[in-house]
């Protein structure tokens, strides 16, 4: 019987790592999440939702778009949730297969996410009613965008990931830069460098991991 061109050993020394890079390359292919599935969700939600709240809670109290005050908050809530549940289901796929110290990171990862956010919801809450609704609505937003930040920064430097920790260095300085304008203006810089941000940088890793990595052999 004739052996198929697949059944042959490699020619070459050569031959032999090109096929083993090709085999590694799509193996990390697999167990990356796609990064448009990542940050692009979450990057939706920001911005509809963070505009949302800029049109009808701008600076000063101004309202550009007039509106029920529940519509933006709904909004926002709605979008996040839906993130979650995208970003939660093909992360999942994408792990399943995973074992060892990277599952016991990734869990433990997820877990730091969820309490810490559950931590900051009993927090703050202790501080409704006591501040202005301007306030305590940039005090919520503020506190979340730099957790998240933060997250972000220690989910790169936990897998070495310098897109990741980019992305949480980036929220971060955006957060700053919303805290100082102030109320309303801090929406609208997460919508449009938060949200916005998080899209393109979706954008960039796709590209990144679909260009060819060094020259032919």
């Amino acid at each position: 019987m004739t052996p198929l061109d697949e059944d042959l050993p490699p020619a070459s020394p050569a031959e032999t790592l090109r096929v083993i890079e090709q085999q590694r390359a799509a193996a990390e292919r697999k167990l990356q999440p796609h990064p448009l599935v990542f940050f692009g969700p979450w990057g939706a939600a920001w911005l509809v939702g963070f505009g949302l709240l800029f049109l009808r809670f701008g600076p000063g109290g101004r309202v550009f778009v007039p509106m029920p005050k529940w519509i933006p908050l709904t909004s926002l809530f709605v979008l996040l949730a839906a993130a979650l549940v995208v970003s939660t289901y093909f992360s999942s796929r994408t792990f399943r297969h995973v074992r060892g110290r990277s599952s016991v990171k990734g869990a433990m990862y997820g877990f730091a996410w969820s309490i810490a956010f559950v931590g900051m919801g009993v927090t703050l809450s202790r501080f409704n009613g006591v501040l202005s609704d301007p306030d305590i609505g940039m005090l919520w937003t503020t506190v979340a965008v730099g957790l998240t930040g933060a997250l972000h920064m220690a989910g790169g430097a936990v897998w070495e990931e310098r897109s990741l920790f980019a992305v949480g260095v980036w929220l971060t300085v955006v957060n700053i830069v919303g805290t100082l304008l102030g109320p309303g203006w801090h929406a609208l810089v997460i919508s449009l460098a938060g949200g916005g941000g998080m899209l393109l940088a979706g954008f960039a890793m796709l590209l990144r991991a679909r260009a060819p990595k060094g020259g032919k052999t």
